[in-house]
């Protein structure tokens, strides 16, 4: 599949109702947090935002993934997005998903051209509200990581997505005596899963296999 195909999907796609909650819980760990769900948000919920970035290789369009290094935190060693919180200084949580994606990847956010976004999507554990950001390149780029929040760059490419092979189902250990049964996506030999495998769900319904060559 090339760029111009994707982007001219994408731009139908986003001008419909996007699937949100339907997409999210498909690829949601058992029991569901039904906090993810419910509204309002809790008062001292945070903003964050993710960007999916797009761009071309030989091969086809890819986009990256990153693993988190191994700390004392909720997202230890778990593979998403680049992003992160939005910071006070931020005009809105676009200028965030590009500002933190330079910051971990390296890119020149300059270069990126933004589509619009997916389905907000809250996460509990944390409180963040995240907003999947949507944007393309047209050069592959050079990925530098920030080796303080980036273990590992994982370029992902955007039709192995649709390989039914890739979506497994595993038990977790999360925290002290909390086992989840969790959909994930088998990616690079790493487990993608929770909010990462969520927004990845949106994104390929959204795209709907049937219409990708």
């Amino acid at each position: 599949m090339h760029l111009d195909i994707l982007l001219e999907v994408l731009q139908e796609a986003l001008n419909r109702p996007l699937p949100g909650r339907e997409s999210h819980l498909r690829m949601s760990p058992l029991p569901i947090d039904v906090r993810r769900f419910t509204t309002p948000l809790p008062q001292a919920h945070k903003k964050s935002a993710v960007l999916i970035l797009f761009y071309p290789r030989e091969q086809g369009v890819f986009f990256p993934l990153i693993k988190r290094p191994s700390y004392p935190g909720i997202h230890s060693d778990q593979v998403g997005f680049p992003g992160g919180k939005v910071e006070p200084e931020d005009p809105d949580v676009t200028f965030t998903a590009l500002r933190e994606a330079q910051e971990e990847i390296g890119i020149d956010a300059s270069k990126v051209e933004v589509l619009g976004s997916l389905s907000d999507l809250y996460i509990p554990s944390s409180s963040f509200l995240v907003t999947p950001v949507l944007g393309f390149m047209t050069e592959t780029p050079r990925f530098v990581p920030d080796e303080r929040e980036v273990s590992r760059i994982i370029p992902t490419q955007l039709t192995s997505l649709f390989q039914q092979e890739l979506k497994k189902h595993t038990q977790l250990q999360v925290g002290k005596g909390l086992e989840l049964y969790t959909p994930y996506f088998d990616i690079s030999g790493e487990v993608v899963w929770g909010a990462t495998a969520m927004i990845l769900s949106e994104l390929i319904d959204l795209l709907d296999q049937k219409r990708m060559p």
